[in-house]
């Protein structure tokens, strides 16, 4: 197939280019580096499988030739409201690439009768009262919070994709992707799993707040991505969970990042200020995922940290 994908500069955008031209299909990059790094498309220069145009999605989309299958990567994704490239600091931005960019992609993937597929998010649940959650739990999201910006871009990408199936018979998929770590994220990124893994391998003592009681599922990239090429083949419609079941607290998990890395500094409780209705607890229900898809994640935390961990290496410099 010749695929497009948006965000292809990003780390979910990147390990599925490579995977896609793996499998020996032609894929077209598109991404205007705002959070996206040219780095993550090196390795792809020179590659005659590979068309990579800058773009910003939010703005009409043109590619020359017929086009077998869109992928709508491009956001902004990092809650981290310290990082610039965070979604709290780029809230337009994201609003636009979650309504407009979808738009756009949309119509591109209407003109080419192509199939389409949409990258969603746990997030759209929001601080869930559901537990794990379902495809079909509505969510608890606070639409004016500052959170917003991103879970509402994304439930709104939800609904105009399933629009144009209906009204336009488009041949759309939606993955709701959850917590997901690997090689290329973005080591400020905000999330638990940079914070503590970076802390560590500086030799810090890992920060955890409050009494480290929420909890996180933590899939690794190669196992997203798996799930999300097989939901690319599929004939399914509507949204599906791809995140990894197995729950832990984030006390659990500090833990187990000083013991992988052998960090000896321990661990520090700070105040929970519970700030930007972070969520207490994530777990995704993949029964969906198993039944329609036959996927499930391959790799535990050990082995998905091992991979991992050389890359954190050489960004933060250490030998």
């Amino acid at each position: 197939m010749r695929i497009l994908i948006t965000g292809a500069a990003g780390f979910l955008g990147s390990h599925l280019t490579d995977r896609l031209l793996s499998e020996g299909h032609q894929v077209i990059g598109m991404d205007n580096f705002i959070t996206g790094s040219p780095a993550n498309i090196a390795h792809l220069a020179g590659n005659e499988n590979f068309t990579f145009y800058k773009h910003d999605v939010s703005n009409y989309i043109f590619v020359p030739g017929h086009i077998d299958a869109v992928l709508h990567f491009a956001s902004p994704a990092s809650p981290n409201p310290q990082s610039p490239l965070a979604y709290f600091n780029l809230p337009i931005q994201t609003l636009k690439a979650g309504a407009l960019g979808t738009h756009n992609t949309l119509g591109l993937a209407k003109a080419n009768r192509a199939r389409y597929l949409l990258a969603s998010t746990s997030e759209i649940y929001g601080d869930p009262l559901e537990h794990p959650q379902k495809e079909s739990y509505a969510g608890n999201v606070d639409p004016a919070g500052p959170r917003a910006v991103y879970d509402e871009a994304k439930r709104f990408a939800e609904a105009l994709s399933l629009a144009y199936y209906r009204q336009h018979g488009v041949d759309t998929r939606i993955v709701r992707i959850f917590n997901t770590y690997g090689p290329r994220m973005d080591l400020e990124d905000g999330r638990a799993l940079p914070n503590l893994l970076r802390q560590a391998l500086l030799g810090q003592p890992l920060t955890v707040y409050g009494d480290g009681a929420q909890t996180r599922s933590f899939c690794y990239v190669d196992d997203l991505v798996d799930g999300i090429v097989r939901l690319l083949y599929s004939d399914e419609h509507m949204p599906v969970n791809i995140g990894n079941p197995i729950e832990m607290t984030l006390l659990e998990f500090a833990k187990i990042i000083n013991e992988v890395t052998g960090n000896p500094a321990g661990i520090i409780f700070v105040a929970d200020a519970r700030s930007h209705r972070d969520p207490q607890r994530r777990r995704p229900d993949i029964t969906r995922a198993r039944t329609i898809l036959k996927w499930e994640p391959k790799f535990d935390l050990a082995e998905g940290l091992k991979r991992t961990i050389p890359y954190f290496k050489e960004k933060l410099g250490i030998a």
